[in-house]
């Protein structure tokens, strides 16, 4: 099976994305440095953040154009790698704005922005508080990387057919707005009630997962590539249908790395998830199956920063014994089959349909 790295290179995707992505940040950093120079560095921030993506999403996208059509060169071809590069500015806002909610220390095995702006202001002997100036300044981060998704999106479609160009701007905002919706549901889980009834906490937790990751990761750039190849409705419906399904797999798996995770593979530290509170699937069916004991332990140790190695150590035992393990993995074998099923009853060309499959494997199969 292909690695994911090996299919984002083919066609030359990650290079022209990467270029194009590079092309907007020089562009924006002219921009903000006649704003005012000491500005420099917002987009100096921007560009070691895009630096460390896998390019899943713009690989979606781009396949699912050639799958429905689309050629590979030519206008048609620039609007996808373009959209693309527009995909990974999202997500970068995403994680910015994720980071600074979930109060993160790392991303992709750097530190993240906020502490980044909070260490710089302390380290310059600054007035007033460095993590609330760190703070701010990632908010204003991923504000600025919104602002350019936005510009690198209508970039892309520009030179399209008008009634193409407006059918992808307009799943595009939609996209947004479903994460904006599902970054709000994830904060309001982790402040209801809960632990309770885990058959209800699971049903919220797969909502979260369908609005804030799912959709923006796999099915809204599967979508968006048929769209940009000029696809009819019914192909768009068709291949969102792989889409859903291979999107929740996909964040599934990452809360399972979120809590079992190499942190040299992953970038983030061990049981992080753990730490941080996350209401996950996996955690609802740790609450299910679970001795007595072990679900007190769980709902004590939830959301607590100090939890060491040992704590976490004791943590992965109760979630494995508890089966949630082997039925969250279950759950994303499912799920995926769901998808693959899905891709194969699709109308696609054969040869970009065999990269969306090796995609949604290397998605559901990986280590970070």
């Amino acid at each position: 099976m292909p690695t994911a790295t090996a299919l984002v290179d083919l066609e030359n995707l990650r290079h022209d994305v990467d270029t194009a992505l590079e092309r907007h940040l020089e562009t924006l950093a002219a921009e903000v440095g006649a704003v005012g120079a000491d500005a420099a560095a917002l987009t100096a921030q921007v560009g070691a953040l895009l630096q460390g993506g896998k390019r899943l999403r713009a690989a979606f996208c781009y396949w699912s154009y050639r799958a429905h059509g689309g050629a590979g060169e030519g206008s048609g071809h620039d609007a996808a790698v373009r959209a693309g590069a527009a995909l990974e500015l999202f997500q970068a806002a995403a994680l910015l704005h994720d980071d600074v909610m979930d109060a993160s220390d790392t991303r992709r095995g750097r530190p993240t922005a906020h502490r980044v702006f909070e260490h710089r202001h302390a380290d310059a002997g600054w007035s007033g508080d460095p993590a609330r100036f760190g703070t701010a300044a990632a908010i204003l981060l991923g504000d600025l990387c919104l602002v350019a998704c936005q510009r690198e999106m209508a970039s892309a479609v520009r030179d399209l057919p008008a009634a193409r160009a407006a059918a992808a701007r307009e799943l595009f905002d939609a996209m947004q707005t479903e994460v904006v919706v599902g970054q709000y549901l994830d904060v309001l889980v982790q402040a209801e009630p809960w632990g309770l009834d885990p058959a209800s906490d699971e049903r919220r937790a797969r909502t979260v997962i369908r609005a804030k990751s799912a959709r923006y990761s796999v099915e809204r750039p599967l979508a968006l590539g048929a769209l940009l190849a000029g696809a009819t409705p019914a192909a768009v419906a068709a291949v969102s249908a792989a889409g859903l399904p291979l999107g929740e797999a996909f964040q599934l798996r990452d809360d399972e790395l979120g809590v079992f995770g190499d942190p040299e593979v992953t970038g983030k530290p061990a049981g992080d998830d753990l730490r941080e509170g996350k209401r996950t699937v996996l955690v609802a069916r740790t609450m299910s199956g679970a001795t007595p004991d072990g679900r007190d332990l769980l709902a004590r140790s939830l959301g607590d920063p100090g939890l060491d190695a040992i704590d976490v150590a004791r943590l992965r035992d109760v979630i494995t014994s508890s089966g949630a393990l082997a039925a969250v993995e279950d759950l994303i074998a499912e799920l995926t089959g769901s998808a693959l099923d899905a891709l194969d009853a699709a109308d696609l060309d054969d040869e970009p349909r065999r990269v969306l499959v090796d995609l949604a494997h290397a998605a559901v199969q990986r280590a970070a």
